[in-house]
């Protein structure tokens, strides 16, 4: 079978899979966000899908696949001289006409993040949002939970994201847990739907109201003598209440949903 060649162009955040070089060779060349043109090279005409994850971008990231300026799935098979735009999850624009790759919206929002995400999971708890967490847990694991309880999988891992059975999951460019978490709220459009200080970022665990009384042995006695309300973990039983800290914390809560103009 004669070889082939085609070209691809990746476009926005799909950029940040390629090293600075590219990034900046894209910038000279006027392009901005969009990625140079890369050539390649094939005997079997592969799958739009291999190509695209073949060149570093997981197939979780892509939103939309134009081949000669025409919408296709990821089995579509190249052919020699095809011209590929790949493009990331649309956030405002609407595509429903064209193939959209990526499945509809998950009905509820939860997430399952891997062992490196420790912290982002507990700031992501703080705001509210259900998210799995466990350092026991292997790709695999992490690949079933994803799939099976139908929770968006944070990684760092980019070839993680590459596994065919993923359908909701994304990766997490900064190494920065604050930062992690504003791109997560920014990525999904989170700030909407936050509920801060429902959950335990230990545990995951609902909070609910407890009855001071109840609870007085558990209590500081400084602390039992200017405040009334207390919440417990329905899960790991920790108590909390709205001590000195608070404040720091309502703070970073504002910062990371981007209500804090000074952040």
């Amino acid at each position: 079978m004669e070889p082939g060649e085609a070209s691809f162009r990746f476009y926005a955040e799909l950029l940040d899979f390629f090293p600075p070089l590219k990034r900046r060779e894209a910038e000279r060349r006027g392009l901005a966000r969009e990625a140079t043109e890369m050539p390649f090279r094939f005997h079997v005409p592969p799958t739009v899908k291999d190509a695209i994850e073949s060149l570093g971008v997981p197939h979780v990231e892509v939103d939309l696949i134009l081949v000669n300026g025409v919408s296709v799935d990821f089995a579509h098979r190249l052919a020699d001289g095809d011209r590929v735009s790949v493009y990331p999850v649309f956030e405002s624009l609407d595509i429903a006409p064209l193939v959209r790759l990526r499945p509809a919206p998950l009905r509820r929002t939860a997430f399952v993040a891997d062992v490196h995400l420790r912290r982002l999971a507990r700031l992501l708890r703080l705001l509210g949002f259900d998210v799995r967490h466990a350092n026991d847990l292997d790709d695999r694991d992490l690949v079933d939970i994803s799939v099976e309880e139908r929770r968006i999988l944070l990684t760092r891992d980019r070839q993680l994201l590459k596994h065919g059975r993923l359908t909701h999951a994304t990766w997490i460019r900064s190494t920065d847990p604050i930062e992690q978490a504003c791109e997560v709220v920014r990525r999904f459009d989170l700030a909407g739907s936050a509920k801060p200080f429902s959950r335990c970022p230990a545990c995951n665990g609902l909070l609910e109201a407890v009855d001071k009384a109840a609870v007085a042995d558990e209590i500081p006695p400084k602390t039992a003598r200017w405040l009334d309300e207390y919440v417990r973990c329905d899960g790991c039983g920790k108590l909390y209440w709205r001590g000195t800290h608070f404040a720091r914390l309502e703070g970073l809560v504002e910062r990371i949903l981007g209500k804090d103009p000074h952040a």
